[in-house]
């Protein structure tokens, strides 16, 4: 398979004049533009396939339900923004539960090869930060607790957790010991606490600015947070819901001019509601929620439950709302988050990496998504399913 007239979208800039040659869903080659048998992009934009570490749902479906059809709905649809490798994520329940789940993802992975895994959100939450998690299935990281989650094994490659609750420290210690990359969120933490954390292996921050501490009145002092620690600290991974919804335009050119590219994962945090119509409703943990104004809410209203957003959408606020150059905004939703995973072979177009591939039109829209060279979705397909 041959790619030609296309805009490569590489770590330190866009190409143009060369083809791109996959052969057994690898790149093979980057060559100088020839008469060949290709397909043609037709000048659109040839990005690494997006990798998205915390996506819940779509379409009504929710990765809670721990089925191969409802992870297939799921995949269907973020492979048409743009996603060719989702981490699954659970919320906060009993932890059986989870790890239902998580047997469920390893079993379906031969038919859904794209899934990464399972990010693990919850149940070791701050109850002061719990969002649109619910509460009452919220538990310290106790040894006995731990133990019990580590029976998911290599399938749970991400970890959220509260880094002050009693016992974080060590169950830091185990879960990075096997494997587990380690996000602080859901968390009331103080400066201290984020920086005792982060000694003991946590390196990143789940959906910064949201459900997380900041600034606060300590006697006459101001003091920081876990999000002025993940500000301040270059080796922090910052998640961010770049979907115009969770956070301002000026919030996420702070977190940029703080990070840098390198130190921002875009994720979508997308719950059952994306994908749905307008005043749909679904359900998450089982909370009702509903879609409303292009966001995800409780159906209360009392907080966001999620985004509906893709990851398509994500990056294209960050080019046209933050003002960030594309190639840095593909590489916060490719080669960073295949960082986080310890992956070497995804997340950049060079010779030797899987030819996993967002095409993007001028505007930013999906026209194709391919993983290992095999089309995931596309958008002349999509059209001709459309009635009419």
């Amino acid at each position: 398979m041959v790619f030609k007239n296309a805009r490569v979208v590489c770590p330190d800039g866009i190409r143009e004049g060369i083809e791109v040659v996959c052969e057994e869903g690898r790149i093979a080659e980057l060559r100088a533009a020839r008469i060949s048998d290709a397909i043609d992009l037709e000048g659109n934009f040839l990005a690494p396939g997006f990798i998205d570490l915390h996506v819940h749902g779509a379409m009504g479906r929710d990765a809670m339900e721990g089925s191969a059809e409802a992870f297939r709905a799921i995949c269907d649809f973020h492979a048409s923004g743009g996603t060719t490798s989702p981490l699954l994520t659970t919320t906060t329940a009993r932890i059986s539960e989870i790890l239902r789940v998580v047997q469920v993802v390893g079993s379906s992975r031969a038919e859904l090869p794209q899934i990464a895994g399972v990010h693990v959100e919850g149940p070791f939450l701050s109850r002061e930060r719990a969002g649109a998690q619910r509460a009452e299935f919220i538990l310290d990281p106790t040894p006995e607790a731990v133990t019990e989650l580590l029976e998911g094994g290599e399938m749970i490659r991400r970890m959220t957790l509260a880094p002050e609750l009693p016992g974080a420290l060590a169950a830091i210690e185990r879960f990075r010991a096997a494997g587990m990359a380690v996000s602080g969120g859901h968390s009331d933490a103080s400066d201290e606490e984020a920086a005792r954390a982060f000694a003991r292996g946590m390196r990143h921050t789940t959906h910064t600015f949201n459900c997380m501490s900041s600034m606060r009145r300590r006697g006459g002092e101001r003091v920081a947070g876990l999000l002025e620690f993940a500000l301040s600290e270059p080796e922090i991974l910052c998640e961010l819901i770049a979907d115009g919804r969770h956070v301002s335009a000026t919030l996420m050119r702070m977190l940029y001019r703080a990070k840098g590219a390198a130190g921002i994962c875009l994720v979508t945090d997308a719950t059952a509601g994306a994908g749905l119509a307008e005043g749909s409703k679904f359900s998450l943990g089982g909370r009702d929620c509903v879609v409303r104004e292009g966001a995800c809410w409780v159906a209360d209203g009392s907080a966001l439950a999620g985004s509906a957003a893709r990851m398509v959408d994500l990056v294209r606020t960050m080019v046209q709302t933050v003002g960030v150059p594309l190639f840095e905004a593909v590489r916060m939703a490719s080669a960073n988050p295949a960082r986080t995973l310890g992956w070497t072979d995804r997340g950049e177009v060079k010779v030797g990496m899987a030819a996993d591939f967002a095409i993007l039109s001028g505007g930013l829209e999906v026209v194709a998504s391919y993983r290992a060279g095999e089309r995931l979705w596309s958008l002349d397909t999509e059209r001709r399913r459309e009635p009419g």
